[in-house]
């Protein structure tokens, strides 16, 4: 099994930047994939970035150009840096991650206002 705790949520003007974390504990050494995902208020819940063990990362059109996702095997945490936010961000970003079983973190808030 797969613990997630995800941080570094917050509120931000448009234009800014987060550095979300997720670190993973537990059963990490068979994770074969880790993403963002994010819900926004009366949304589903939408994917937003996943990289995988050997570093291959892929990006949903909203996020492709703005966010990086990447991983830092030693702190055993996979991060996505958020630049040029826009409001329309604003959402619950949480991490998931893929092994024998799915895992999800319980979750960060991010607002985009001016």
């Amino acid at each position: 099994q797969v613990q997630l705790r995800e941080s570094g949520g917050g509120s931000v003007q448009p234009g800014g930047s987060l550095r979300l974390s997720c670190v993973a504990s537990g059963s990490i050494s068979a994770i074969a994939v880790v993403g963002w995902w994010r819900q926004a208020p009366g949304k589903q819940r939408e994917w937003v970035a996943q990289v995988t063990n050997m570093d291959y990362a892929t990006y949903s059109k909203s996020a492709t150009g703005r966010f990086t996702i990447f991983r830092n095997g030693a702190e055993n945490a996979v991060y996505l840096q958020m630049n040029d936010l826009k409001p329309e961000d604003t959402a619950v970003y949480y991490c998931k991650a893929v092994a024998a079983q799915v895992s999800w973190g319980q979750g960060t808030q991010v607002t985009v206002s001016s």
